[in-house]
């Protein structure tokens, strides 16, 4: 359960540039958002007022068109309307007739009602003549003939209701302005279909959707380019950063390693010129001694296991010494220095060592002959401590791409790279790979996990490490 734990915490954890990244995307996501919807409340209810003004403006309009209408009816009929008593019942039809035939529009009309719900005039709609319309109500339950008649009865006004449209037979919303002839008790009026005045809204709103839609597109895009722009200055500069970082860990690294060949060189010197160097001399003594005492034979044979001892201890010292800064990679380059030392592991381990060279036509700089011999060095450590070889075959030869060293075993072999956990060890060859790429070259290493099956090392570096050729024809490398 722990290492469920653990693995879950590693896998939601995020890095410190992550970090910083959501910090500064984060407040602009949610100001953002936060601006998309006030935006969008403040422009739908700042365009639905002035929807909701355009139709009532028209609508208005339409009403004022009504009463003017129906003001020019009743001038029409007046005249016949003044002069007639409440029972003249063909003053009655010839306003009722002349009602009807006023017209105007496709469905423009006069109606008549007499206040008991008997429809008098409809000559759109002739089925509703001689009827009585007590209690009509529209497909929404709104009352019609007993509202217009309570209108017209108490001075005139307007009623909206759901009407079918004559010219198309569909039911439609219909403002009306009615009024009453009071002494023949009618209720006369006119009325208006507002689909169009309907149909204009609902296209204003679909626009105005539109719009929204549009403006939030704009401020969406406007914030992915702000974050993209945010996001690509956090690459950059943590590119920038990192190929700071990156200069001058290379550059610290080139100062370990020129460090630690200069102290190479340095301990080199003093055994060489010190401690060998004393080493010697008291050999030179204890042969003196050894001959001043003449024939003793038991201090014979002391001083020469002595002798034995003090002339490996300085061949020991000596090696040692070349091993840390050989002076013949500094005299004759970077071929002779390998052959000695293939030389001398062979004389060493008793391993088979075959050394291969092409002389150079260009000479390598003083780096890239100090970093491909410590390769080699360390290969052949490895191979020594490890491998449990019996042959190695080394290989330095120029190439259209650099100076190319190849070192072969028929060893066990080995895993690389090395798993997370075993990368504790593995010193060698981290320090192969980091020589090679502070020269700006490859390394590669090929081998199986298991079986004696050997392991091969490729080490490249590049032509800028090519010095320019020399006057002379017999320098290798």
């Amino acid at each position: 359960m722990t290492a469920l734990l653990s693995r879950l915490r590693d896998y939601f954890s995020i890095s410190y540039g992550q970090k910083v990244f959501l910090l500064a995307t984060l407040p602009l996501i949610v100001a953002v958002t936060l601006i998309t919807l006030v935006v969008t409340a403040q422009s739908r209810q700042l365009a639905e007022r002035e929807i909701q003004a355009l139709e009532t403006q028209l609508i208005d309009t339409k009403r004022e068109e009504l009463k003017n209408y129906l003001s020019i009816a009743r001038t029409a009929v007046v005249n016949t309307y003044g002069r007639a008593a409440p029972d003249d019942e063909a003053a009655k039809l010839a306003v009722s007739r002349e009602l009807a035939a006023m017209l105007y529009g496709q469905d423009g009309y006069f109606f008549v009602y007499d206040y008991d719900g008997t429809n008098l005039v409809a000559p759109r709609q002739t089925y509703l003549i001689g009827k009585n319309w007590t209690g009509l109500e529209d497909l929404n339950g709104t009352p019609i003939t007993d509202e217009l008649i309570r209108i017209a009865r108490t001075g005139g006004g307007y009623h909206s209701f759901d009407w079918p449209k004559p010219s198309t037979g569909e039911t439609e919303r219909m403002i009306v302005y009615v009024n009453g002839l009071q002494d023949w008790r009618w209720a006369i009026g006119t009325g208006v279909f507002i689909d169009d005045i309907l149909e204009n809204v609902a296209v204003a709103r679909a626009d105005v959707e539109r719009r929204i839609r549009t403006t939030s597109l704009y401020i969406v895009a406007i914030a992915t380019a702000a974050l993209i722009g945010v996001f690509m200055t956090g690459m950059v500069l943590n590119l920038r950063e990192r190929r700071l970082a990156d200069a001058k860990l290379k550059q610290l690294t080139q100062r370990i390693i020129d460090t630690q060949e200069e102290e190479r060189g340095r301990v080199a010197r003093e055994l060489h010129d010190g401690i060998s160097q004393m080493l010697v001399g008291v050999r030179y003594a204890l042969e003196l001694t050894k001959r001043k005492l003449g024939g003793d034979p038991a201090t014979t044979e002391s001083l020469n296991k002595g002798l034995d001892g003090l002339g490996s201890t300085i061949q020991e010292v000596r090696r040692i010494s070349r091993d840390l800064r050989p002076g013949v990679l500094d005299d004759l380059g970077l071929g002779p220095a390998l052959q000695s030392l293939t030389d001398d592991f062979s004389t060493r381990t008793g391993i088979e060592t075959e050394f291969e060279t092409v002389v150079f036509r260009n000479r390598l700089d003083q780096e890239a002959r100090i970093a491909l011999y410590r390769i080699a060095q360390e290969a052949l450590t490895n191979i020594e401590r490890h491998a449990e070889a019996s042959n190695v075959q080394i290989s330095l030869k120029g190439q259209r791409k650099g100076a190319f060293l190849r070192i072969t075993d028929d060893g066990k072999g080995m895993v690389w790279p090395q798993p997370d956990r075993r990368r504790v060890g593995g010193l060698g060859m981290r320090n192969m790979q980091e020589r090679v790429e502070q020269l700006g070259g490859t390394l590669r290493v090929l081998s199986a996990r298991t079986g004696k099956t050997g392991t091969v090392i490729e080490a490249q570096v590049p032509l800028t490490h090519m010095l320019r050729p020399q006057n002379t024809t017999k320098e290798s490398a």
